[in-house]
């Protein structure tokens, strides 16, 4: 009669595929929606990088005058610094009006002697300074400088998205709060499960005089090494997702901000390692507390 041998089982050995593919999932979740909350800043960023302030200067200026406003606009600590650039732009009374042909159709030059349009200067303004207070301040500002015949911007716009961007933050903070509590749960469910066919295997341990340390260690390298694994390939699978989207859809590649997302890539690995390790080092507390009867 065939005996077939019985196959051995180690101390902190427990299923693998089905511990890596759970937690894995859970981080590529996390990581996915971080992905959106990246995406959404950085469409926020250009958004508000729209926000803008028209100021129209005094008729018959001198180059030098025109200038020297110019110069004095650019030093303001409001005025958004892209590319290390202040976002300053000259418009001449000329350019205006080829614009404004250019839009309307209208050419008011064949009835009107002289330019009725203004030079004027277009300054974006820096996130820290788009709330309605501190723009109307200032414009107020500006319309002090010598030179200057009026200051504009749409006051209306700029309440709008400031409202929608705090409704849109309140959404997402309540999802991520929501999210990262049932991946908690999930992955910790996960490594419980896995663990319950080495309690008898902890309790032989503790019989035979092993220490809690000893019979810690195996386990929790283990589930260190899962997690970091688990961390690697969701990080893996959504820059792959990412690359792929921004060769398919036009404009995408505007949304990325690489720095980021690789900030993020970091942190699923350091949540995947801390998480396992944390929900391993649980689940092997309990059983090593736990009483005969009640492993049984």
């Amino acid at each position: 009669m065939r005996i077939n041998p019985r196959k051995k089982t180690r101390l902190g050995r427990f299923k693998f595929v089905s511990v890596l593919f759970s937690t894995t999932l859970s981080l590529f979740i996390v990581g996915l929606f971080g992905v959106i909350v990246i995406q959404a800043k950085t469409l926020t960023s250009i958004i508000r990088e729209n926000i803008e302030v028209q100021v129209f200067l005094n008729k018959n200026l001198s180059e030098q005058e025109i200038t020297k406003i110019g110069n004095l606009l650019s030093s303001k600590p409001y005025v958004f610094q892209k590319d290390d650039s202040p976002a300053v732009s000259y418009i001449s009374q000329d350019e205006a009006a080829a614009s404004f042909l250019e839009d309307t159709g209208e050419d008011f030059t064949k009835f009107l002697d002289d330019n009725p349009l203004r030079d004027s200067y277009t300054i974006a303004i820096s996130e820290e300074y788009q709330t309605a207070e501190q723009i109307e301040e200032l414009v107020e500002e500006i319309q002090l400088i010598d030179g200057v015949f009026e200051v504009t911007y749409m006051a209306d716009l700029v309440e709008s998205i400031n409202q929608n961007l705090t409704k849109v933050a309140l959404v997402m903070g309540g999802f991520i709060l929501i999210l990262v509590f049932t991946v908690v749960m999930l992955i910790n469910n996960t490594i419980k499960l896995a663990l319950f066919s080495q309690r008898f295997l902890i309790r032989s341990m503790q019989l035979v005089g092993a220490t809690r340390g000893f019979i810690r260690k195996p386990f929790l390298g283990r589930a260190l090494w899962f997690g970091i694994l688990a961390g690697l390939i969701a990080s893996a699978l959504l820059f792959g997702i990412i690359e792929y989207t921004k060769a398919n859809i036009d404009g995408f590649a505007m949304l990325q901000d690489y720095t980021l997302l690789y900030y993020l890539f970091g942190a699923l690995v350091i949540i995947g390692a801390l998480l396992s390790v944390f929900s391993t080092l649980q689940a092997v507390n309990k059983y090593l507390n736990m009483s005969l009867d009640e492993l049984y």
